[in-house]
C-alpha cells in the first residue's frame, strides 16, 4: 500500500483508495507536519519537543510523548506492516526521527509546476495547472497555522499557488479561454488585492473580451487600492497597460487567425456551411451547436439558453410541428440544479413543448414524445404540478421501449428532476444517478455520465457517506478535466467545503471555504443556484454547530428570504413578528434546498416554541430521517435531519 500524505490544506494522510488514515490528535499531526516540513531530514528529539510545545513548558515526560506519537503515526502510515518489522516511512535515525517518502500532495504540486515550465503547448501547460491546483484543499499546513517553525514554509507554498493562479489565467488567455480567466481573476483578487500582476491579467483579459471600459476601470481601482491601503504607485507594468489600452495597441488583441489546427477546422468548417443547406437544416444543426455550448462555461451557458429559445421561435415560425419537436429535444443538456435560472424563459420552453405535442397529435414518433415530455419535466422544475412527474415517468417508460440508452440517459435526468415533491428520496434519486453513471459510461455520453456522478456527490453528502461521495467528486472532475467542462468546478467545490463541516472541522474554516465556494459560483453563469446561496450556507451553518445568528453586511437571501425571515427576526428580538410569519409561511418549493429551508423554519419554531410551525416541520421532514438537512445539494449542511426531529418531538 501506497501512503500518501496531504499538507496543501488541513494535514492529512490517504491509503491508495482514498480512504483518510486515522492521524489521532492535534500533537500527531504536528509531529507529521514538523517531519514533513524537514524534506527527509533527521529531525532530533530535542527539537521536536521544543516545536511541538513552542510557547509553553513541555511536560515532563516530552520525550516519552513524542516516542509514543511516533508509533501512534507508524501504525496509522503503515497499516499493513506486519509486527517486528521495521518501518519505511518514518524512520528512527540517530537522535532523532526523519520522514522518508515522496508522496506528498505539496511535492506533487512542486512537480506539477516544474512539469509545465518545460512545455510550449499552451493547452497542455493550461491542463497540468487546473490539476496541480486541484490538489489544493485550503492554505499549506493549516493545522499548523499558529507555528513559527511552520511559517516560512507555508509562506513560500502559499506564495508558489497565488502565482499559479494567475500563470494559469494566463495560460487560458493563450489558448482563448478569455471568460474563465476574468472569473478565475476576479475570484483571486478578492482574496488577494495586492497583486499587481493579477490586475494586469485581469484588465488585459476584459479589453480582449471588447469591454474596454470595464478593463480601465480595473486598472484605476487597482491605483485607488494601492495608493489607499499601501502608499503606493502602480508598477511599471500596469501604468504601461493602461497607457495601451486607451490607445487601443494592436498587441492587446487576441490573434485573429486560429492559431491550432483544431481552431482552423471550425473555421473552415464554418465558412462551408454558410453556403449549405437551408434555414431547417440550418436551424436544427444550430440547436446542436447550442448543445455544445451550453457545456463550455457560464458565457456559453448564458448565451445558449437564450439563442436556444430564438430558435424554438424561429422553427415555430415555419409552421412545422416535426421541425419544431426536433429543434425542441436536440437541446438534451444535463440539468443538476431545481430551481430556473430564468422562469420566463423555461415557461416559455413549456408552452411551446405543450403546443408542439398538440400540434404532432397522437401519432407522435414515440422517441420524439420521449424527449418532449422530458423537456417539461426539466423545464417545469421547482414545481408542485403533478403535470411534469407524470410527463417524466411516460418519458421514461417510452425510452425504455425504445432500447436507445441516449434517450434512456435522458429522461433519466428528467425523472431526477422531479423526485422532489417530497422529502427523504436521497436514496432513489442516487439509484437514477448510478443508472446514469452506468448507461453514460457504455455509449461515450460524457454530459450525462458527469451528471451521474454529480447525483452520487449529492447522495453520498445527503446521507453523510463522505466515502461515497469522494469517490463521485473524483470522477466527476476527471471526466470534466477530460472533455472541458468547467462548470463541474462549481459544484465540487461547494462539496469540498461541506466535506469539511461532515468531517467537524472548525466552523471558521468551514465558514472560509463557503464563501470561498460561493465567489466561484457568482460568475458560473446559474442565478437559479447562486442568489443566497452564501447567506442560506452560512446561516445553516451557525444553527448546525449553536452559534449566534449573524449576517455579514448587505446580505441578500434571494429566493431563500421567506424561511429565513423568522430566525432573522428573532436575531432582533422581534419575537411577535416571527411569530406571526411562523403562522403563515408557505411550505418550501420542491428542490434540493427543500430540507434546509425546513430546518430553517424548525429552529425558528424551536427558539418560541410555535407547535403549529412545529408540526408542519416535523410532518415534511420525517421521510429524511437519516439524511444531512440541506446536504441533498451537495453544497452545505443543516445538521443531521434526526437529530432535528428529536428535538422537535421533545418540544412537542
Amino acid at each position: 500500500m501506497t501512503t500518501r500524505l496531504g499538507v496543501l490544506g488541513p494535514v492529512r494522510a490517504w491509503d491508495d483508495h482514498g480512504h483518510d488514515l486515522p492521524l489521532k490528535g492535534p500533537r500527531h499531526r504536528q509531529l507529521l507536519a514538523r517531519l514533513t516540513i524537514a524534506h527527509g531530514r533527521v529531525v532530533p528529539v530535542n527539537v521536536l519537543v521544543e516545536d511541538l510545545w513552542e510557547g509553553q513548558d513541555p511536560p515532563a515526560n516530552a520525550i516519552g510523548a513524542v516516542r509514543t506519537f511516533v508509533a501512534a503515526l507508524r501504525r496509522a502510515l503503515e497499516p499493513d506492516r506486519a509486527p517486528r518489522t521495521p518501518p519505511t516511512l518514518l524512520l528512527t535515525q540517530g537522535p532523532g526521527y526523519a520522514l522518508r517518502t515522496r508522496a506528498v500532495d505539496a511535492r506533487t504540486f512542486e512537480s506539477d509546476l516544474a512539469h509545465t515550465r518545460s512545455t510550449t503547448d499552451p493547452h497542455q501547460r493550461a491542463r497540468t495547472l487546473e490539476q496541480a491546483l486541484e490538489l489544493w484543499r485550503g492554505p499549506a499546513y493549516a493545522d499548523v497555522a499558529h507555528t513559527t517553525w511552520a511559517r516560512a514554509e507555508r509562506a513560500r507554498l502559499n506564495q508558489l499557488r497565488l502565482h499559479t493562479v494567475e500563470t494559469l489565467a494566463h495560460a487560458h488567455l493563450d489558448t482563448g479561454h478569455t471568460a474563465r480567466a476574468i472569473a478565475d481573476l476576479d475570484a483571486h483578487l478578492a482574496d488577494h488585492p495586492w497583486r499587481e500582476q493579477a490586475w494586469q491579467l485581469l484588465a488585459r483579459a476584459l479589453y480582449r473580451a471588447g469591454r474596454q471600459g470595464e478593463a480601465l476601470q480595473v486598472l484605476r481601482r487597482a491605483r485607488a487600492l494601492l495608493a489607499h491601503d499601501l502608499g503606493l504607485d502602480p508598477g511599471r507594468a500596469l501604468r504601461r497597460l493602461e497607457h495601451d489600452i486607451l490607445h487601443q495597441a494592436d498587441h492587446l488583441d487576441a490573434p485573429d487567425q486560429p492559431t491550432d489546427v483544431v481552431d482552423q477546422l471550425w473555421h473552415s468548417t464554418a465558412r462551408a456551411y454558410r453556403s449549405g443547406p437551408g434555414p431547417r437544416a440550418r436551424l436544427e444543426t444550430t440547436v446542436g451547436l447550442l448543445r455544445s455550448l451550453a457545456l463550455t462555461g457560464p458565457e456559453g451557458l448564458i448565451g445558449a439558453r437564450r439563442r436556444r429559445v430564438e430558435a424554438i421561435d424561429a422553427a415555430r415560425e415555419l409552421g412545422d410541428p416535426e421541425l419544431t419537436a426536433r429543434v425542441i429535444g436536440a437541446f438534451d443538456v444535463p440539468a443538476n440544479w431545481t430551481r430556473s435560472d430564468d422562469p420566463d424563459q423555461a415557461a416559455h420552453v413549456v408552452a411551446a413543448t405543450e403546443d408542439t405535442l398538440t400540434g404532432l397529435g397522437p401519432n407522435a414518433h414515440p422517441a420524439t414524445r420521449s424527449r418532449l415530455l422530458t423537456t417539461i419535466a426539466l423545464e417545469s422544475r421547482g414545481t408542485n404540478s403533478p403535470r411534469p412527474r407524470r410527463a417524466a415517468s411516460e418519458a421514461e417508460d417510452l425510452a425504455r421501449e425504445s432500447g436507445d440508452p441516449a434517450l434512456l440517459v435522458f429522461t433519466l435526468n428528467g425523472r431526477w428532476m422531479q423526485t422532489f415533491h417530497r422529502t427523504g428520496l436521497a436514496t432513489e434519486r442516487g439509484r437514477i444517478g448510478d443508472e446514469l453513471v452506468r448507461v453514460s459510461a457504455r455509449q461515450g455520453s460524457d454530459p450525462f455520465e458527469i451528471l451521474g456522478h454529480l447525483i452520487g456527490v449529492q447522495t453520498g453528502a445527503a446521507l453523510g457517506d463522505v466515502e461515497r461521495a469522494d469517490h463521485h467528486a473524483q470522477a466527476a472532475e476527471r471526466l470534466a478535466r477530460r472533455h472541458e467542462r468547467p462548470l463541474v468546478k462549481v459544484f465540487t467545490t461547494w462539496y469540498r467545503a461541506l466535506r469539511l463541516d461532515l468531517r467537524d472541522q472548525d466552523p471558521d474554516q468551514v465558514a472560509d471555504a463557503y464563501r470561498a465556494a460561493a465567489e466561484r459560483t457568482a460568475t458560473a453563469g446559474m442565478p437559479g443556484l447562486e442568489q443566497g446561496l452564501r447567506a442560506l450556507a452560512l446561516a445553516c451553518l451557525r444553527l448546525r454547530h449553536d452559534l449566534p445568528w449573524r449576517e455579514d453586511p448587505g446580505t441578500d437571501w434571494g429566493p431563500h428570504t421567506p424561511w429565513a425571515l423568522p430566525s432573522r427576526l428573532l436575531a432582533q428580538d422581534r419575537a411577535e413578528e416571527a411569530a406571526h410569519v411562523l403562522d403563515r409561511f408557505t411550505d418550501p418549493a420542491p428542490g434540493l434546498l427543500m430540507e434546509a429551508h425546513w430546518a430553517l423554519i424548525a429552529h425558528a419554531a424551536l427558539t418560541i416554541e410555535h407547535r403549529p410551525a412545529l408540526h408542519r416541520a416535523h410532518t415534511a421532514l420525517a421521510p429524511a430521517r437519516g439524511e444531512h438537512a440541506g446536504a441533498q445539494g451537495g453544497l452545505f449542511t443543516a445538521g443531521p435531519v434526526t437529530d432535528l426531529l428529536e428535538r422537535i418531538e421533545g418540544a412537542l
